[in-house]
């Protein structure tokens, strides 16, 4: 069924590029989002995600008539939790709308009582009128009552004109409750380019997009040029999007399979390298998601559960790199990483030209441009590809994947950074990915340490913490990571989601960094000596959290 005469409010299925239709609603967008030129299409807004996209007429359908079909080609976790939430709207609109009808009826009956009573009245005046003039007067006390009766009702206001002015809904408008009683707001706006979906449309100051050939929705190109320049637009106060002004490509985001919904797994045998508190959760949520994955550890007894979850095992990492199209590793350390692919049965042993090697390790600059160097000596392909998260967010499929270097290994990896994460950003050569991954980690890294000093401070000055961490969770710094540990400071509860060794190992390769370019980092050198001092006190293997005890000690 064509998508004919759809209009504002409507559920629909909005197919997205290459992959399976999804449900939402056609909405107003934000008013400073204009609409992209070119073929007709509606701002559609996805349930059971927070995805935004202008989606083209002939890639939209009605939600009722093509329902089951949909149902029944679709089976993921998270499209079905998107169609409990369609279901959930039409239960509460339709609630709406039988109050809304309840409430017309009575409405009409008031309205029609009402000009009852006036064509009466009129009726009277009529008969008044036309009587002599001692009728009149014999029936003057009848007449004054009736005639201040009307002269009443014409001074106030009608049942009805009283209903429409209490009403908050006007003609033509939704009623202003009916965002509630649909999807929650977006915390982002993505942008849809190419393909078969329609891009926003930017203000003239900002670089047109370039079209890319296989976009994902949920990724990021930051092609970068000699002057990179980040500008922010707000759109709403909760939605806005980040545009990198460049000379070729600003930021292009394309299709999505809303969050994991639906992933077709690439058909590339796959090997990881690195089993820790992230390289778990990242290899359990590629086999769930139907990838072929060949493991390797330093510690083999790790391999244990993920073999019985149907990976293979590698006996050494040159042995996976030889067997498999694109192996992934992720370990601690500059140095490890570089033991891994230089030393003793190393990755390099196994490349040949073809073999394509992802780093996704949190190092160095410098580290990760020696490492794609010697891999690509041998006719290799490098990406690197560190990642924002924590082990939670590992064991989700919720990672932030920032990739750097070989740009078709990139995209040749799109089904398993899908099944990993929620989002990807391409940032051009390589070096730049480990640059913004230990930027980010600088800043997270500096606000714990605050957050573990103000926790301190409250209570040596009688405050009280959970008083604290309540006036927190409602301003504007109000966030997961926040709210996660602080109450692991308040339950003394430190068990690693992210190592404090590992944190403090990012701030002082991030200092690096600003020495490197002369650039100041005050704040992540005073960080920095507050997590050195927690280590000393025997606290590298527990969370970051546990900088804390720095304080106290």
């Amino acid at each position: 069924m064509a998508a004919v005469g759809l209009r504002l409010g409507d559920l629909v299925w909005g197919k997205l590029g290459r992959y399976p239709p999804w449900p939402g609603k056609i909405v107003n967008p934000p008013k400073d989002l204009k609409k992209p030129r070119g073929k007709k299409c509606f701002f559609v807004k996805f349930f059971g995600t927070e995805d935004h996209a202008w989606i083209k007429v002939e890639q939209l359908k009605p939600y009722h008539p093509h329902k089951e079909e949909m149902i029944k080609i679709n089976k993921g976790k998270r499209f079905q939790q998107a169609v409990d939430a369609v279901e959930e709207f039409l239960r509460k609109t339709k609630g709406r709308d039988q109050a809304s009808s309840h409430n017309s009826s009575e409405e009409k009956n008031r309205h029609n009582s009402s000009e009852e009573r006036g064509k009466q009245s009129a009726g009277e005046e009529k008969r008044k009128a036309s009587f002599p003039e001692g009728k009149l007067k014999k029936g003057t006390g009848e007449g004054k009552k009736r005639v201040s009766s009307v002269s009443s009702e014409r001074g106030s206001k009608s049942p009805l004109k009283r209903a429409q002015d209490q009403s908050p809904r006007k003609r033509g408008r939704p009623p202003k409750d009916e965002k509630d009683l649909t999807i929650p707001e977006s915390s982002t706006v993505k942008r849809v380019m190419t393909g078969t979906v329609a891009g926003f449309k930017w203000p003239p100051s900002v670089s047109e997009p370039v079209k890319d050939s296989d976009p994902h929705f949920h990724h990021f190109l930051l092609s970068q040029t000699e002057k990179p320049a980040v500008c922010y637009q707000a759109i709403t106060k909760k939605l806005k999007v980040c545009e990198e002004e460049t000379g070729s490509t600003s930021i292009q985001a394309a299709d999505s399979t809303a969050v994991n919904g639906s992933i077709t797994p690439t058909d590339k045998k796959i090997g990881f390298l690195g089993l820790g508190l992230m390289g778990s959760g990242i290899v359990s949520n590629l086999l769930k998601m139907g990838h072929t994955v060949t493991v390797w550890n330093r510690t083999a007894e790790k391999c244990d559960l993920f073999i019985q979850e149907g990976a293979r095992l590698g006996r050494t990492p040159a042995e996976v790199v030889s067997t498999c199209d694109i192996t992934f590793a992720c370990v601690s350390d500059p140095k490890a990483a570089k033991d891994l692919v230089l030393g003793p049965s190393g990755v390099l042993q196994g490349i040949r030209p073809g073999k394509c090697y992802v780093d996704m390790s949190t190092v160095d600059a410098d580290t990760v441009t020696e490492l794609a160097q010697v891999i690509v000596s041998r006719g290799g392909r490098f990406l690197e590809a560190p990642v924002s998260g924590n082990q939670q967010l590992s064991n989700d499929g919720m990672l932030v994947i920032l990739a750097a270097g070989d740009r078709g290994l990139y995209e040749d990896c799109s089904s398993c950074f899908q099944a990993m994460g929620k989002t990807s950003f391409f940032l051009g050569e390589v070096g730049n990915a480990a640059k913004m991954m230990l930027i980010v980690n600088m800043v997270q890294g500096s606000f714990m340490a605050t957050i573990a000093e103000g926790l301190t401070l409250a209570q040596v000055t009688g405050q009280s913490q959970q008083t604290l961490l309540d006036i927190l969770n409602q301003g504007q710094l109000a966030s997961i990571f926040l709210d996660q540990k602080c109450q692991n400071i308040l339950q003394g509860n430190f068990k690693p989601d992210f190592y404090l060794k590992y944190i403090q190992k990012d701030l002082r390769l991030a200092i690096a960094l600003g020495d490197s370019v002369n650039h100041p980092t005050p704040m992540a050198a005073a960080a920095n000596e507050v997590y050195k001092r927690a280590k000393a006190l025997d606290q590298s293997d527990n969370d970051m959290s546990a900088v804390y005890r720095a304080y106290i000690h």
